[in-house]
């Protein structure tokens, strides 16, 4: 009996105190930096299962889009330089798809736009898709339960009043899956 009363005494000291002086279980635990997809699985599991569900079925099906080339051949074209913002961050290259840009509907499995940065080889590394439609004087778009930002003005003159929705489903993004910018996507 007395072994036990001093195995329970030594357990509830051991879960009060901590084991030695000063530690907690988080300074014994050994640090470890999550992957791009784990930290995008992160901030998608924030969202409704169902909304989770989509995306995670969109970047599936996107993935496809890595190689540029496949893009170029589905009908995306470079329409912009690396796009950034000092001190907030880029957006890449943008690919556009003049046909899907052309109504008023965004299908989240056919991106208007696709969002690329300069890969370390040379070549282009898929960000993510950006969702466009033109301001026709709809209301405020939304996909997928996310309202879309906007409207704005074009960027360009031939680029008409719309509204856009980035989705960094391949790049993470500390401001979030749906912010405009990524302090994590550097252009040269």
């Amino acid at each position: 009996m007395k072994s036990f009363s001093r195995s329970l005494t030594l357990t509830l000291a051991t879960a009060i105190f901590g084991v030695g002086c000063g530690a907690t279980e988080a300074d014994s635990q050994p640090q470890m930096e999550l992957s791009e997809d784990e930290k995008i699985a992160a901030e998608m599991g924030n969202l409704s299962s169902e909304q989770e569900a989509l995306w995670d079925a969109v970047r599936k099906d996107l993935v496809r889009f890595k190689d540029v080339n496949v893009a170029l051949a589905e009908g995306y074209i470079p329409v912009s330089g690396c796009e950034a913002l000092p001190g907030v961050g880029g957006m890449g290259f943008h690919y556009l798809n003049p046909a899907l840009a052309q109504d008023l509907v965004s299908d989240p499995f056919k991106p208007e736009i696709l969002l690329y940065a300069p890969a370390k080889d040379g070549g282009l590394t898929l960000l993510g898709p950006e969702y466009f439609q033109a301001d026709a004087g709809q209301g405020r778009p939304s996909l997928n339960g996310q309202g879309f930002d906007g409207p704005m003005p074009g960027h360009n003159p031939e680029m008409p009043v719309h509204y856009d929705l980035h989705v960094w489903l391949y790049k993470y993004n500390p401001a979030g899956l749906f912010a405009t910018w990524n302090s994590n996507v550097k252009c040269p």
